[in-house]
């Protein structure tokens, strides 16, 4: 796991709910877990206050970060695709992109995020309309036109521009690798396990799952092939990021505060 990769899992899922700042002591205690190490953690931090994705600031207990507001709503908007709060259903229409130029792997990787796919290398097309597409697009300085796309009567149906676009068997085969990889990793954690492992267990799986976030446009059902892995995996998910959620928050309040009481207690000597 990269200490990067990790930061933004733990801002996202931990300290955004908690105001979105953390002292650097902090960062580091709490991804000792997951064994990365404080270096690694603080030349992380310095590469994501460049991409403005953290501001540093003066807190009680010492040097920390803040999340900028762009970070804040993009960590907001994964939020929500994780836990399925904001989903909408599907009207029949698809949002197309037509490019006039060739677009940038990163910006490429930009636009899977928010759930368009590549039917070449001059369309995309997504079940929904992402209103930061435009934004994504604006940035890569790549002209284009933007349509609101049904099928027309006789056409080839919607799940042939699905096939185009997405890989669905390797897709449901990373939904199958997904629960055989974590389900040891979680179900080891009982009553009896410490809050740490806990903690280590729910993050390791918070962070698989967050890859989907990059590789999964979330189709309506009606697009999907009958007993779609994905939604056995979003269930096992749900069901052990829920159980191991209160042994993890407890750590995390535990190292948060203890950074604290530490540099507090050390000022006053």
């Amino acid at each position: 796991m990269q200490a990067r990769s990790a930061l933004f899992d733990l801002y996202g899922d931990y300290l955004r709910p908690r105001g979105g700042r953390a002292p650097v002591a902090a960062l580091v205690k709490l991804l000792a877990p997951l064994g990365i190490a404080p270096p690694a953690v603080r030349t992380a931090v310095s590469r994501m206050v460049r991409q403005g994705w953290l501001h540093p600031m003066r807190l009680v207990s010492g040097p920390g970060y803040l999340l900028t507001p762009k970070a804040a709503r993009r960590l907001d908007e994964a939020a929500a695709r994780i836990y399925r709060t904001g989903r909408a259903g599907w009207d029949g229409r698809f949002d197309l992109i037509l490019l006039h130029g060739p677009l940038a792997k990163r910006d490429a990787a930009r636009l899977a995020f928010l759930g368009y796919g590549s039917l070449g290398e001059h369309a995309w097309v997504a079940p929904r309309a992402a209103e930061e597409a435009d934004l994504v697009l604006t940035d890569a300085g790549v002209p284009y036109e933007r349509f609101s796309a049904a099928h027309a009567a006789g056409s080839p149906g919607a799940a042939e521009v699905v096939g185009k676009a997405w890989d669905l068997p390797e897709l449901a085969r990373s939904y199958e690798d997904f629960v055989a990889d974590l389900r040891p990793v979680v179900t080891t954690v009982n009553a009896r396990s410490s809050d740490e492992e806990a903690y280590a267990a729910r993050f390791r799986l918070v962070h698989a799952w967050r890859s989907f976030l990059f590789r999964d446009p979330q189709l309506p059902t009606s697009l999907l092939p009958p007993r779609w892995p994905g939604t056995s995996a979003a269930g096992f998910f749900d069901r052990h990021a829920a159980r191991l959620r209160p042994a993890a928050d407890r750590y995390v309040e535990r190292c948060l505060h203890s950074v604290t009481r530490n540099r507090v207690g050390f000022s006053d000597t």
